[in-house]
């Protein structure tokens, strides 16, 4: 029997309730399958440890660590910690210290979930955003001077390298490839940005003649955001930078449904480092301790992780379970529902029970 070690960090906010509840799935996942073992071990690190010690993780938190097969993430930020101290101090960390490159969000209409957008069928939101994440608008470079004075000058300066950019593009093009449509569209601005998105699309017409078999298109990112409005089956996969990419995943995953079924993966694709998998909806401040925390994007990060790790039956089984309870009407009240996060959570393991063996 395979046996992974799974790092869980529950995090801030409604990231302990929504790890908990992909916990619980995960055990009756590893139950049901039989053929591999889950070995987890909770960090108790974020804003609350912040307060006590002072840092948002220990000094050698990267170092305990690199020892596991995966990390699965919960959420960051506090009312009572600066964001970009929560941030920076524990997600980014992570992201940066294991050269987890690339971000891939995938977005997909689940059954039974209605999106804002009026007469949109499943198959027409199926997209999947690949995000830089090791540079560009958040690669930490700048300051700030004259802090108080009228003459205060802030800088956030972007970071765009050669090889950053080309080894996300060419990613994004592997994962293009994979799909059905084999479209790979590059989210830019280089109207405006004339040095550093300039060089994303001169490496993006490099790489695509390495790719025959991928069509391309390029949209400026404002015009981006109309497209998924507008004609969301003209989109597949998107690729873009750490900021673009940020955003215009949220509103991928609002026009899903919600912010609560939205998944992230966090990758090292190399596999020198380990891997982190979260969902995107943040702390949400706003519901914590209610019960009603939609852990359906938990459960889809997990999806992600088990195929990360080579469970690919398994994965797919807790895809088929997820799409069943969306199905039968299971939702949360952020899709409209009024099942609490236990009976969701509840209602998913009863469908991976019920779900057929493998063949």
């Amino acid at each position: 029997m395979k046996r992974y070690k799974l790092a869980a960090i529950p995090g801030d906010g409604i990231g302990p309730e929504v790890i908990s509840a992909g916990l619980q799935v995960l055990d009756a996942l590893v139950a049901y399958e039989g053929s591999f073992a889950l070995d987890v071990e909770t960090f108790p690190w974020g804003s609350d440890y912040y307060q006590r010690h002072g840092v948002m993780m220990p000094s050698d938190g990267l170092h305990r660590l690199r020892a596991f097969d995966a990390i699965y993430f919960g959420a960051v930020g506090s009312l009572e910690v600066p964001d970009h101290v929560t941030l920076w101090g524990l997600r980014l960390a992570i992201c940066q210290g294991f050269d987890q490159y690339a971000n891939v969000r995938p977005t997909r209409l689940l059954p039974g979930i209605e999106s804002p957008l009026r007469r949109v069928a499943a198959g027409d939101l199926d997209w999947v955003i690949v995000r830089e994440n090791s540079e560009g608008e958040y690669a930490g470079q700048g300051g700030r001077t004259h802090r108080g004075l009228p003459e205060e000058v802030a800088t956030e300066v972007s970071i765009f390298t050669r090889v950053g950019v080309t080894r996300i593009l060419r990613f994004a093009f592997e994962l293009a490839r994979k799909r059905p449509r084999r479209h790979l569209t590059l989210i830019t601005k280089s109207n405006a940005q004339r040095h550093g998105m300039v060089l994303w699309d001169e490496i993006f017409q490099e790489i695509a003649g390495e790719f025959p078999d991928v069509s391309t298109a390029k949209e400026l990112v404002d015009a981006a955001t109309q497209r998924m409005v507008l004609k969301p089956r003209s989109l597949d996969v998107m690729v873009a930078t750490n900021l673009h990419a940020d955003i215009l995943s949220d509103l991928a995953a609002a026009l899903a449904g919600s912010l609560g079924v939205a998944a992230t993966a966090n990758l090292n694709p190399e596999g020198r480092f380990p891997s982190m998998f979260e969902p995107i909806h943040g702390s949400a401040f706003d519901i914590v301790g209610k019960g009603i925390a939609n852990p359906v994007g938990t459960f889809a990060t997990a999806v992600m992780m088990l195929e990360h790790l080579g469970e690919s039956a398994a994965a797919a089984r807790l895809s088929g379970a997820i799409e069943t309870v969306s199905a039968s009407g299971v939702r949360t009240p952020d899709l409209g529902g009024t099942a609490t996060t236990a009976q969701v959570t509840a209602a998913v393991c009863a469908a991976i029970a019920a779900s057929p063996p493998h063949a």
